[in-house]
């Protein structure tokens, strides 16, 4: 499928991967052009039941699992350009070592490894990947485990609904055979802004420095500006949050995507995110409508309306629709505490509307 092929090396270009074309009149690098074990084996089953199915092959390396999260990412951004639905066969054996004799030897933990993988994908619990120990991988002796997490990418952002239909460890080698398909996302689940996001971070700690909007950003976000706000979540405990009340980049893409940085790095409520956590980040994306000033506590409501308390030159600020916060007074409170104003001081009242992406 050259089509896909061609979208795939522009959105793996986006994440800053390094992906190569290999076939014909693409073999100038010494790599071989013959297909891998990984490919044979469900590609015999594809042409006895599906023949003639196009079909693209990924041949992935032995970098980081990070990059092949980021791979996954680049393969879902890439299914969005093509008019075909795309399937993903994420092909690979779990431990090599499940037994006494096994083609890597034998170590006890193989038989842990491959327990936690299945449980992973009986739940659906993705996230659970980056906190697998480094030392239970290494005496695995798996060869799987990067084609997993491009598969995990693939799904990054969805509700997804698994299923394990088999597992066995024949030959002290595991196999397991399951399946993955998005659940029923919202659009604002699917959304730019929150992919916007999450490349800005990416980017960020790849690089080291912040970058610019991805060529293949959409035109409403860079031709209106708007403040934003990017949370950032682990395991639905807050990470980090930072935003803008105005606009202060030249448009809403920058805006978000500066936000997503400083929510990572620059929040003082948290250490800053490192590296390894950037796969577990859940993100999401408040955009803000103009705010208005409010003459009485009955025109709020907190789970409809942020609002902003001004006394001076102190300003605080509270999204609206906050987990806890269920009343007017709750919602002023806490946003005069973030200000440094006292429970008693007069304040403005200004209350906003924001479009929520997660």
């Amino acid at each position: 499928d050259l089509a896909f092929v061609e979208e795939l090396v522009i959105a793996a270009n986006d994440f800053d991967l390094s992906v190569t074309k290999v076939g014909h009149g693409y073999l100038d690098l010494m790599v071989s052009d013959e297909l891998d074990h990984g490919v044979l084996v469900p590609l015999y089953y594809l042409n006895t039941t599906m023949p003639g199915l196009p079909i693209v092959s990924i041949s992935i390396d032995y970098g980081g699992f990070d990059e092949h999260y980021a791979l996954g990412m680049a393969i879902q951004r890439a299914s969005n350009f093509v008019p075909e639905r795309v399937a993903l066969i994420a092909s690979g054996d779990l431990s090599h070592r499940l037994i006494p004799g096994a083609p890597a030897g034998y170590d006890p933990r193989g038989v842990d490894f491959d327990a936690k993988i299945k449980e992973i994908f009986d739940t659906g619990y993705f996230n659970e990947l980056p906190k697998l120990d480094p030392s239970l991988i290494e005496a695995a002796g798996e060869c799987g485990l990067r084609s997993i997490y491009a598969l995990a990418g693939a799904f990054n952002g969805l509700e997804i609904k698994t299923k394990v239909l088999s597992y066995e460890g024949p030959f002290g080698v595991g196999y397991m055979v399951a399946e993955v398909y998005p659940g029923e996302p919202s659009p604002e689940r699917a959304s730019d802004p929150v992919r916007l996001a999450m490349y800005s971070l990416q980017q960020y700690f790849k690089l080291g420095h912040p970058v610019d909007p991805p060529a293949n950003t959409p035109d409403e976000l860079l031709n209106t500006r708007a403040g934003a706000f990017v949370c950032l979540k682990v395991d639905g405990d807050l990470r980090g949050c930072v935003g803008t009340i105005q606009p202060t980049q030249g448009n809403l893409a920058e805006e978000i995507m500066a936000n997503a940085v400083q929510a990572a790095t620059a929040d003082p409520r948290f250490y800053p995110v490192i590296a390894n956590e950037v796969a577990r980040l859940q993100f999401s994306v408040d955009i803000l409508e103009e705010p208005e000033p409010v003459h009485s506590e009955s025109q709020l409501d907190p789970k409809v309306y942020g609002i902003i308390v001004k006394s001076g030159y102190r300003t605080g600020l509270l999204l609206p629709d906050i987990e806890g916060v269920d009343s007017v007074d709750r919602q002023i409170g806490i946003a005069k505490q973030k200000a440094g104003i006292g429970p008693s001081e007069n304040v403005e009242l200004y209350r906003f509307r924001v479009t929520r992406y997660e």
